[in-house]
């Protein structure tokens, strides 16, 4: 039965499984995106997501607590230096999962794993500017004159353009 088997071992030992998951947390932080088999992924999005927590509150003591999971400087300095700020306002779910499909040598289930926040593709801003975007035509050009210059610079401007016809 299984009973209070709360997390997945991954067929690791503890020490490599902590191993493992420390090496892709260090380089979930460092790229903002990994890719991965989909149960390496849930284990680390509930392995990093507290860490990423912890490096809201920038003293020292969470430092401490946040290295002693990673043992990497440069990640520790990433994390409490971009990521905090980017994340700050945001109450939880720091990572994204998404799956990629089947993997071909053995057919694992792919995906990979992003920072929310670092996908600019898929921010809400970047949505509302496709929204507004049309199809381009000749058109377009006029009509974008009329709109920014008032009347009576537009008729001079047509007189201006006339004349230079007439010139040629």
């Amino acid at each position: 039965m299984r009973h209070n088997k709360k997390f997945n071992h991954l067929g690791r030992t503890a020490s490599h499984r902590g191993a493992m998951l420390a090496n892709m947390a260090i380089s979930l932080i460092k790229h903002k995106r990994i890719t991965t088999t989909v149960a390496k992924a849930k284990a680390l999005k509930k392995y990093v997501e507290p860490l990423i927590t912890k490096s809201k509150n920038d003293t020292t003591n969470s430092r401490r607590v946040v290295f002693s999971y990673l043992q990497d400087k440069y990640a520790v300095t990433e994390l409490f230096k971009e990521i905090s700020l980017k994340i700050a306002d945001r109450p939880g779910g720091y990572t994204r999962i998404i799956k990629t499909g089947k993997r071909l040598g053995d057919n694992a289930d792919m995906c990979f794993i992003e920072l929310v926040d670092y996908n600019e593709n898929m921010a809400k801003d970047k949505v509302a500017k496709k929204a507004s975007r049309t199809r381009r035509s000749s058109k377009k050009s006029t009509a974008a004159a009329p709109a920014s210059e008032t009347p009576a610079a537009e008729a001079s401007v047509t007189e201006a353009s006339a004349e230079e016809t007439k010139a040629e």
